[in-house]
């Protein structure tokens, strides 16, 4: 006996509903929706308004590409890579403690830096903020970065662990 395109889409109906009760009621209630937070702190503004500084959803916190800005300007800190890249891990921090977590957060940073000749001076600043259980990471010498005057950009992401 072969089979037809009728008796297919029977049985195919057949499966379909035959399904437990429990099982359309989950497929057909979407889930949940976290709040959805934007996380400005202050003294650290976007250069540009097409972006936030951090989002916060639910328990996951994602941190733009941070530079060594002093607070409450848009100017780069003087004093080289090491001062840069010390005031953007506090730029880092003050976005994640601002959005209820800690450095320990963080699950994954991008390192962008305009010379890998200073890989290692970056290195050595980076790892006084994560002295266990690093996050992972990836490196980049790029030919730009949005402010002229920075050597180095660190953008973040992690999961906000209760305490």
């Amino acid at each position: 006996m072969t089979s037809s395109p009728i008796r297919s889409v029977v049985f195919l109906m057949t499966a379909v509903f035959a399904m437990p009760a429990a099982l359309h009621a989950q497929a057909a209630t979407p889930a949940p929706m976290s709040a959805r937070q934007v996380i400005n702190p202050p003294g650290i503004a976007p250069l540009v308004p097409a972006y936030s500084v951090a989002v916060r959803d639910g328990d996951l916190v994602y941190v733009s590409g941070m530079t060594g800005i002093k607070p409450g300007t848009q100017d780069i800190i003087e004093g080289g890579i090491v001062a840069q890249t010390r005031q953007t891990m506090e730029n880092i921090k003050a976005s994640v403690t601002a959005a209820g977590g800690t450095m320990a957060d963080l699950n994954e940073c991008t390192v962008f830096v305009m010379d890998m000749a200073d890989y290692a001076a970056v290195n050595g600043v980076y790892i006084e903020y994560f002295k266990v259980n690093p996050p992972v990471r990836a490196a980049l010498a790029v030919t730009a970065l949005p402010r002229p005057a920075a050597r180095v950009e660190i953008k973040c992401s992690g999961r906000i662990h209760a305490r």
